[in-house]
């Protein structure tokens, strides 16, 4: 296999264990050894073409998109109906196996990785909108449909699915529900747990069970609220299969402004003022100067290369009363010394602006090879605070740091600039991003709003919760999986991380 350099796969292996030499992480080993007679069930089961055992085929699955740690899978498994997953999972159990969800990889804490290797439960294939109930809103999708295709599919009715993460066309519904993703329209709208009725999964011991409103039910399920415990557990508790999601109308009109600041400060303040005066956007998105400068180069939507900052305040709702608050939104902007004001004359217009937003990760290759992104939340009060600290920041470790974040509900995500190629750079930038957490968490936020604990903030647990409180996560966990085989070694302090998995030297005689 080659990459697109043109570079051995062979040598892209080496590249991956100088990295993790470099953040003191030894390559890891795995416990769970491919057994040639669990790979020959994996195949009769699932079929040859369904069963991923080849290592240059493994590295597609050996990290999402925190790229910091790697290690491949033992196995990686494609299952296409919930019967599959089942059966794999079952075999997994009888050879005590680790077994680890996957949706497309978009997630950016590790929070697929393979720690110990396993087999991988890859739910790409199960990507269908199974069905559509317009009388009630909601829609039955398999867990591998992509965000975006439930609104495709039924934007023709004036229907939408709300939660819209910025990896909107990649992202899968099952990744949204481990995550609880937001993206946004958060703000007003609320994460997938808000707009997720019921879903089937299979628990690590291959039994199919079904939590929250089921497809053929009514609103409400009765008992415990599982269906709540488990949105959120990063893959822990089992394989999500089936999703039953809820619609909503999309709003009969739009308005949507890009206010240009002079500085961060001007408009973090000016998110603080349009919440306090009882206006309640469908999203408050903010950029930096140095992001708003990749974005134009890459998109050329005529942002203004000089601004401090630009805000983009959506307006969403009834048309009656809509022009009344723009005028409001925008006596706020000015107030707070907004230079310009631009309001989407069209569609066509706000459409372009919403990308802009939604790929200016994409445009950091213009910046620098190499960047770290993290998703702290502070009051929004405090973002004036954290952003003066994320520029101190980046000139204590010498580094690039760039912001664009939902500013509505104080979900930051700075992006700390470095090239890998350079061991101290990536050090340096490892220890701006706890810097940037632990300040998050000292301005009572906390470390993740939609991104996750994964591998990468295990250490931050026990700095933002009690030891009862983990005593208490710890117990409902194994409610689910008693082994702790589904995705191990994530979220908890105690953990293994990977270089408790690094070959022991011998003692010399």
């Amino acid at each position: 296999m080659m990459n697109p350099d043109g570079a051995p796969a062979c040598v892209q292996i080496s590249q991956f264990k100088i990295r993790r030499s470099v953040l003191n992480l030894p390559e890891m080993q795995s416990s769970s050894p491919s057994s040639a007679a669990l790979i020959d069930s994996l195949r009769s089961a699932l079929g040859d073409d369904a069963v991923v055992t080849k290592p240059e085929d493994l590295l597609v699955y050996e990290c999402d998109a925190y790229t910091l740690e790697k290690n491949l899978p033992n196995v990686v498994v494609l299952p296409r109906t919930t019967e599959e997953v089942a059966a794999a999972v079952k075999l997994c159990a009888a050879h005590r196996v680790p077994i680890i969800p996957r949706g497309a990889g978009t997630s950016l804490s590790g929070g697929v990785l393979a720690v110990t290797g396993g087999v991988m439960i890859a739910v790409t294939r199960m990507n269908r909108v199974l069905s559509v109930d317009y009388r009630n809103r909601r829609a039955l999708v398999e867990a591998g449909c992509v965000n975006a295709w439930i609104t495709n599919a039924v934007k023709a009715k004036g229907l939408l699915y709300a939660p819209d993460p910025s990896s909107q066309p990649a992202c899968t519904i099952g990744g949204n529900v481990a995550t609880n993703s937001g993206g946004p329209h958060t703000l007003k709208y609320g994460v997938t747990t808000n707009h997720v009725l019921g879903f089937e999964m299979v628990l690590p011991d291959g039994e199919v069970v079904w939590l929250g409103t089921k497809p053929d039910g009514g609103e409400d399920a009765e008992g415990c609220d599982l269906r709540g415990a488990v949105i959120g557990c990063e893959g822990m508790f089992g394989v999500v299969t089936r999703v039953l999601v809820k619609l909503i109308r999309a709003p009969q009109a739009y308005k949507t402004l890009l206010g240009i600041f002079e500085s961060v400060d001007a408009a973090s303040q000016t998110v603080s003022d349009i919440i306090a005066s009882g206006i309640i956007p469908g999203a408050m998105e903010m950029m930096d100067q140095a992001i708003t400068q990749a974005v134009e180069a890459a998109y050329r939507f005529g942002f203004p290369n000089d601004a401090g900052a630009v805000l983009i305040v959506e307006l969403d709702g009834l048309s009656a009363g809509l022009e009344r608050q723009t005028a409001r939104v925008v006596e706020i902007c000015k107030k707070n010394a907004a230079r310009e004001i631009r309001i989407a004359k069209t569609d066509e217009e706000r459409a372009l602006l919403w990308k802009c937003r939604k790929r200016a990760f994409g445009a950091i290759g213009r910046l620098s090879p190499n960047f770290l992104t993290q998703d702290g939340v502070v009051p929004r009060s405090k973002l004036p605070e954290i952003m003066r600290f994320i520029q101190a920041t980046s000139q204590r470790f010498g580094l690039r740091i760039t912001n664009v974040f939902h500013a509505g509900d104080g979900n930051i995500h700075p992006l700390v600039l470095y090239d890998e190629r350079d061991p101290d750079q990536v050090r340096r930038a490892v220890a701006a991003g706890e810097a940037i957490l632990d300040k998050c968490v000292e301005l009572g936020g906390s470390v993740t709003g939609e991104h996750g604990i994964g591998v990468e903030k295990i250490d931050f647990m026990a700095k933002q919760f009690n030891a009862d409180d983990l005593d208490a996560m710890r117990a409902l966990r194994t409610v689910f999986d008693p082994e702790m085989r589904c995705n191990p070694h994530k979220m908890f302090p105690g953990s293994k991380r990977c270089s408790d998995f690094a070959p022991r030297k011998q003692a010399a005689a």
